[in-house]
């Protein structure tokens, strides 16, 4: 593959996961006020939105282990087919149980993303694969940002147009099941299959074998738990910072959701630039020492802020350590990785980020509710602080790629 070809190929991966996450930031605002109107519990509607992470966690190694076997392209355009159609069935939902099986299943197609990492592993060079694996992150935050709004705006549309019970909705959920078949049209013409037959895996594991082969790689594993020790505080400080900001700034959602958007910007500004411009400076290691340091004081930061300004301080240093960090952990794992295993590697890697988003909740929950309100932000940043350990104890054994053949 040339050089033009290995761009265009990385730009065409990049638009296929941004606009998929586009509609699931769409959809996201929407599920919480959806399930209330079908009678859901508060305890429901966690559980409506854990559902999808926990379809993540079972699922992602069985994609990646399948893109390894039959080529990233199948699987990722045949997910995409499945979201669209998930989100079909979302629009159509009557009762709880089905919008139960809505979210499950976009869970189960949605694990495929890991398959995208795989297929930036197999068209990047060693010293390029960490900025590669920075383009995944620049398309979660710009889906994440972008989505909640024109989620929003496609509701206004939707009660416009009419205003029975749940038209809005359903008209929304449409539009996102259209925005995930016009991407599988993208991909179908413009996506080119990047693992060669004579590069593929042929041997059958099972799920569960599949993961503890992986975690068992010396260097691989411990980084698999540095990702998910960070999903882990991470996701205990999400689910607990509107809560934290309001009884300790008098903020609503309207402030809370700024805050979260000048996060999203600042993770997408450093991914798309910082981390390109670092990786080539002074490598994998050094910059996933500097991103653990930086979002450890961040998550420390929250609990110890007596002013709006100082939060804002602590949430840039959060933002700047979480986007330095992901893509060097992916892109050393995957330097670390042989070619025949990405998939199953990087998606058993993702599959470990979903269960501390499935835990980190819950922990984070039962902190702020029965400790005091600062303890989920000081144990996250504890938990960071071991991750930053576990980097410091691998030593040498973490790639420093980028600067070496820079």
């Amino acid at each position: 593959m040339t050089e033009t070809e290995r761009k265009s190929q990385l730009a065409v991966i990049f638009v296929t996961v941004f606009i998929y996450l586009l509609g699931f930031g769409i959809v996201i605002p929407i599920l919480p006020l959806l399930s209330q109107d079908f009678g859901a519990t508060a305890v429901q509607t966690g559980l409506l939105l854990s559902v999808y992470s926990l379809m993540q966690f079972i699922f992602a190694p069985l994609w990646g282990k399948l893109s390894d076997r039959w080529g990233r392209r199948r699987i990722l355009l045949g997910c995409l087919v499945g979201e669209a159609l998930t989100y079909i069935l979302f629009a159509f939902s009557t009762d709880l149980s089905t919008l139960f099986i809505a979210r499950a299943l976009a869970g189960f197609f949605g694990a495929s993303l890991s398959t995208a990492s795989a297929a930036i592993s197999d068209i990047t060079p060693a010293d390029q694969r960490s900025k590669g694996m920075a383009l995944i992150g620049v398309a979660f935050g710009l889906g994440f940002l972008f989505g909640p709004a024109i989620g929003g705006l496609l509701s206004l549309w939707g009660q416009s147009l009419s205003l029975e019970t749940g038209f809005a909705t359903k008209f929304t959920m449409l539009w996102v099941a259209g925005i995930c078949f016009v991407t599988f049209l993208f991909g179908a013409r413009f996506l080119k299959e990047t693992l060669p037959p004579d590069r593929r895996a042929p041997k059958k594991t099972g799920r569960w074998a599949s993961l503890g082969a992986a975690f068992a790689q010396p260097t691989v594993g411990p980084l698999m738990m540095v990702f998910f020790l960070a999903s882990f505080a991470m996701s205990s400080m999400e689910a607990n910072l509107v809560l934290y900001m309001r009884e300790r700034f008098d903020w609503g959602i309207r402030e809370v959701s700024f805050g979260f958007a000048y996060i999203g910007i600042i993770m997408v500004l450093t991914q798309g630039v910082l981390v390109r411009r670092l990786l080539p400076k002074v490598g994998e290691r050094t910059v996933l020492r500097i991103g653990l340091a930086l979002f450890s004081l961040g998550l420390l930061g929250i609990a110890l802020a007596s002013s709006l300004t100082g939060m804002a301080i602590t949430m840039t240093l959060l933002a700047l350590g979480n986007g330095l960090s992901n893509p060097s952990i992916l892109g050393s794992i995957s330097l670390l990785t042989s070619g025949t295993e990405q998939g199953s590697t990087l998606g058993s890697t993702q599959s470990l980020a979903s269960l501390g988003r499935i835990l980190g909740p819950a922990f984070g929950g039962f902190l702020f509710e029965r400790i005091f309100i600062q303890a989920p932000f000081i144990a996250s940043a504890l938990f960071g602080a071991a991750a930053l350990a576990i980097v410091f104890w691998l030593g040498l054994r973490v790639p420093a790629t980028a600067k070496k053949e820079a």
